[in-house]
Order: C-alpha cells, then sequence, then structure tokens
C-alpha cells in the first residue's frame, strides 16, 4: 500500500470523512471551493484552520494526534500538480511505531514530531513539526488505520537514526533498555520483521557502527540464537535422537582449524548452523563463519542450516529435516577430531 492523494475526486464530505476533516488546498480546489472562501474560513474565529502550507483542517478546535498525521501524510504528499500527478510519501520512525501500536514507544499523543519519508527528487521543506526524509529506494508502504506507514524494519532504522541525528544516546534521553525494547518488539510482535529485514535496514543506515546499536543488535542476536538452539535440543529429544554437541571445536587430526559448528553430532558428523547469516554484523566476521561451513561440508560433514524464525513458524518441518539428516549423516568424511567446549 502507498499513499496517492486519490485521484477521482470524490464529495468534500465524503473526503473529509475519510482523511478525518484533513485536506489539501488542492483537494478543496478539484471539488469548486476558491481559494478566497478557504482564506475566509481560516481567519480567526472560523471554522477551519491550517496545518500546513496548503493543508487545512475543515473544523474548530486543536487537531487530534491522527489529524496531525495525516496533514503531515498530506502535505508532503502533494506537489502543486493536479492530484493525478501526486508523489507519494510514507510516515515514518517514531510516529510509525507509534501508530503500529509499539508498547515500547511513547503513544501517539505524546509524539510531537512526524517523520515523513519521501522520493529523493522532491523539492520539499521541513514544515511545523514534520520532518522531510529523502530516500533513493522506491517507497514501501504499509496501513495502518488508514495511514500510509514505512515497514516496521525502515521505520525502526529511521527511529533509531533520529535519535543518533538528535544526540539523544549522549544525553540519555534514549537508554539501551529502550533501544533494546524496540529492537525486540520489531522482531517478536505479530505482523513485524525479520531480524535479516532488521539487519539490513540498520546497516543501510550506518548504524551498526553506533556503538549503542551494535551492542544492543549483538545481545538481540544472541539470546535469539540461544533461544533457538535450545529448541533444536528439545527437538533431538523429541524425534529421538542423540542429543548434539553444543559449540565444539572441530580440526582435522593434524590440527589444521575447521569450524566451531552450533550443533554437532559426531557419531553421523552432521552439524547444525543457527541464524548463519546473522551470526556476525561484521563483513569480516561473516566471512570467517561462511570459511568454516565451507570447510565442513568440504570435509564431507553434513550441514543443516537452521533459521530461528522459520523454527518457529515450521518446527515439525525442520524436526524432520535433522532426522533425515541424522539418518543419512556425512559422506566420505575425513579424520575429525572433536574438542568440546
Amino acid at each position: 500500500m502507498s499513499y496517492r492523494i486519490p485521484q477521482q475526486p470524490t464529495s468534500l464530505e465524503e473526503l473529509a470523512r475519510r482523511q478525518q476533516n484533513v485536506v489539501t488546498a488542492s483537494q478543496l480546489r478539484a471539488r469548486g471551493v476558491p481559494a478566497r472562501l478557504v482564506s475566509e474560513h481560516c481567519r480567526q474565529g472560523g471554522p477551519w484552520q491550517r496545518l500546513l502550507p496548503r493543508v487545512y483542517l475543515l473544523q474548530e478546535g486543536p487537531p487530534t494526534p491522527e489529524q496531525r498525521m495525516w496533514a503531515a501524510l498530506l502535505y508532503a504528499a502533494q506537489n502543486g500538480r493536479a492530484e493525478g500527478g501526486r508523489e507519494r510519501a510514507v510516515i515514518t520512525g517514531a510516529a510509525a511505531l507509534a501508530l503500529y501500536g509499539f508498547v515500547s514507544m511513547p503513544r501517539l499523543p505524546a509524539v510531537l514530531g512526524v517523520e515523513v519519508l519521501v522520493p529523493r527528487q522532491r523539492r520539499l521543506r521541513d514544515a511545523g513539526q514534520v520532518r522531510i526524509r529523502r530516500t533513493e529506494r522506491e517507497l514501501e508502504a504499509r496501513e495502518v488505520h488508514g495511514l500510509a506507514c514505512a515497514p516496521v524494519a525502515r521505520a525502526v532504522a529511521d527511529a533509531i537514526r533520529e535519535w543518533s541525528e538528535q544526540g539523544a544516546f549522549e544525553t540519555g534521553r534514549v537508554g539501551p533498555g529502550l533501544l533494546r525494547a524496540v529492537l525486540r518488539e520489531a522482531l517478536e510482535r505479530p505482523g513485524g520483521c525479520g531480524a535479516a529485514e532488521l539487519l539490513a535496514e540498520l546497516s543501510e543506515a550506518d548504524l551498526l557502527a553506533e556503538p549503542r546499536v551494535r551492542a544492543a543488535v549483538d545481545e538481540l542476536l544472541a539470546a535469539q540464537r540461544e533461544s533457538a538452539l535450545s529448541s533444536l535440543m528439545e527437538l533431538a529429544l523429541e524425534r529421538g535422537l542423540p542429543l548434539p554437541l553444543p559449540g565444539p571445536e572441530l580440526r582435522m587430526r593434524g590440527g589444521t582449524y575447521i569450524a566451531v559448528p552450533d550443533l554437532f553430532w559426531p557419531e553421523a558428523a552432521v552439524a547444525v548452523e543457527v541464524d548463519s547469516e546473522l551470526r556476525c554484523v561484521s563483513e569480516g566476521e561473516a566471512a570467517w563463519v561462511r570459511a568454516g561451513q565451507h570447510r565442513m561440508e568440504y570435509l564431507g560433514v553434513r550441514v543443516v542450516y537452521v533459521g530461528s524464525s522459520r523454527l518457529a513458524a515450521e518446527r515439525d518441518a525442520v524436526g524432520g529435516e535433522l532426522a533425515a539428516a541424522h539418518r543419512l549423516g556425512g559422506e566420505d568424511v575425513v579424520e575429525l577430531v572433536v574438542t568440546e567446549r
């Protein structure tokens, strides 16, 4: 879902109902409302009010938090052309997380600034409490309460980037507890995101170089892996398999290092790697892990790759794969020295 100002003009009443009484100047013009009448209605004591440049609230009294979100989105979506040519825009950052209902974030009434994501070529300035963030990537959006929001992973990355740019980590306004809670909720809440997607967004925003963010990500991934490993051990028992060795060191008879798999059945020469693509944040660490996996496969060890998200969603299927791998075992395995750690 992406937000575009409607192409086919509906009645002003229907439009106001759909957009919670927030409309743009061009929407009013397309419905035959002259600029003179808009100016008169927006005078002090009038029935309407101007919220942002060319964005109006068709009622008296202060706007609700939802109406402020509509105003921000409509302001960013308009570009002064006819309605059919509107550029897209999506709410992102803390405002989007509040709309998603993140319990770790302040509730919507407490969110004052609204960050809106627009295509890079848009000529648009910040206005009021609306902050414009540009992107070269194609916009993606999810509909939340009728509003277009960035996907969870992108919204989380933009919220953390905003905190970093504002110095919120240094001042203590955002502590490690809140940072960990937001990251954890993104991965665990229904309709959230996967760890790979979240890592990709954080990496794209250059946030993994921030020590606090890196520490929170490492801690979260470690906890996720520990939980997955515990579940795999239970699954092995349920399938009647012997318990695998957790994290043994594998070497060749001459002492050459091979790898340290997450789990290993020495009697079957079967290794299990959990979230192998997420184990390391830096490319150097990831290359080291991949090299070990390649060495195991080259030497005949059967390697089973398991993702924690798939383990949670398809537990029986993963159990069947483990049982089949243990039954088949490795192929032409060289003699290994296995050291428990």
